[in-house]
């Protein structure tokens, strides 16, 4: 996938920060390399001898001292295939370029207090994030594995213990993060349509915080009337609301999401056709970068496939955690609006019919979500995607 680099600024706004140059340029791609390394296996040692460097080198690439991101970019081509021809899983060798991504928006969060005048300039005002970008930063903030690294991970660590899942930042800087996250929402709390996009993606990101009553914080916002609703068509209003509603649920909160689901997803063309637009950019199925969320209204000629979609949609669904009613409602829009998914990918079809009918036995769903997983279970089942031995053997 190709990697969505944000926009650099000309200027670093660094505020009333007196630690700007303390803050990390490297340590989520540097941890990613480590883990790369571990997954070979080699050494620091012997990876160094392989790869015709320093061990002081790798040291430095792994601590994020000295940054990936400074490599020069025929010599870091030239360094991603020496680590595929060495074993490095290629889908981990690919994540590098997010990784120093995510470096890049965590180190401009770190530095960003920004004035009113400055909210716009801020780092999350003029790119959307995807998903293992996202889950990047919030590797950094949180120690949440992401799940692009997790699902490839299949070797221990060689001699220097297993792979920590610890945060890779320090507490203070931790809380310096969310700190300057809250401060950029406030700053823009108020304001219209041109700072929706810092808004949601404040808040989502602001979820990772586990030190702080994040719930109240959002609760205190609704008090004064300053969490939007989605309206009657779609608007940049639309997706943060979309985007508070998840964060909510991160937080355990799962009755925001399943409101919006019912109230500002279901039965509307146009906010049905705004959440796949969106879940595809997320997933990383639409190779356009984004700079605003205007993308999610377009209705003609989607620029993502759908039968990827479903696909990723299905690998995901027994694991999708706080977000399994809109995984649910997602793949009962898409393959309504989208007849003979099943047919084109009978494989993908098969393995979401087994996970549907696991949901359907499971405790914690929504009303709405277990009428549209019997709804598919039924269309898959027609279909002949999907064994009716369970249910006969639940009659007999």
């Amino acid at each position: 996938m190709a990697t969505q680099t944000p926009p650099r600024r000309t200027r670093t706004l660094t505020g009333s920060q007196s630690q700007a140059d303390q803050v990390p340029e490297g340590v989520i791609s540097g941890v990613l390399f480590k883990t790369i390394r571990e997954q070979i296996p080699r050494t620091q040692d012997e990876l160094a001898a392989d790869l015709g460097v320093d061990k002081s080198t790798v040291q430095g690439w792994e601590s994020g001292r000295r940054p990936l991101s400074s490599t020069k970019a025929g010599n870091l081509v030239v360094l991603r295939r020496k680590l595929i021809l060495l074993g490095a899983p290629t889908r981990l060798v690919d994540l590098i370029s997010l990784a120093m991504d995510a470096d890049f928006v965590l180190g401009e969060i770190l530095k960003c207090r920004p004035t009113g005048a400055e909210a716009l300039d801020h780092p999350l005002a003029g790119w959307v994030l995807t998903r293992d970008t996202t889950h990047m930063i919030g590797w950094a903030v949180s120690g949440i594995l992401p799940g692009a690294v997790a699902t490839e991970l299949s070797l221990p660590a060689p001699r220097s213990g297993p792979i920590s899942t610890a945060p890779i930042l320090g507490r203070a800087m931790r809380e310096r993060f969310f700190d300057n996250l809250q401060h950029a929402a406030d700053l823009v709390e108020s304001g219209g349509e041109e700072s929706a996009l810092l808004r949601r993606q404040v808040w989502y990101l602001s979820s990772y915080d586990q030190s702080r009553d994040v719930v109240e914080w959002f609760g205190g916002m609704q008090r004064r009337g300053r969490i939007p609703s989605a309206g009657s068509g779609w608007s940049p209003r639309w997706a943060e609301a979309r985007s508070v509603a998840a964060a909510l649920a991160r937080q355990g909160d799962p009755e925001l999401l399943r409101d919006f689901i019912a109230r500002s997803i279901t039965d509307n063309d146009d906010f049905e056709a705004a959440n796949l637009n969106y879940w595809a950019h997320w997933l990383g199925l639409d190779p356009r970068p984004q700079t605003s969320d205007a993308f999610m209204a377009e209705q003609d000629r989607p620029a993502w496939d759908a039968s990827s979609l479903l696909r990723q949609f299905a690998i995901r669904l027994d694991r999708a955690g706080e977000y399994t009613d809109l995984y649910v409602h997602s793949i009962w829009a898409l393959m309504l609006s989208r007849r003979g998914l099943a047919d084109a990918d009978p494989s993908t079809a098969r393995g979401l019919a087994s996970r549907v009918r696991a949901l359907l036995d499971s405790d914690g769903l929504s009303q709405q979500s277990r009428r549209e997983l019997e709804s598919l279970h039924y269309g898959l089942r027609v279909g002949g995607y999907s064994n009716n031995r369970s249910n006969s053997e639940g009659q007999q």
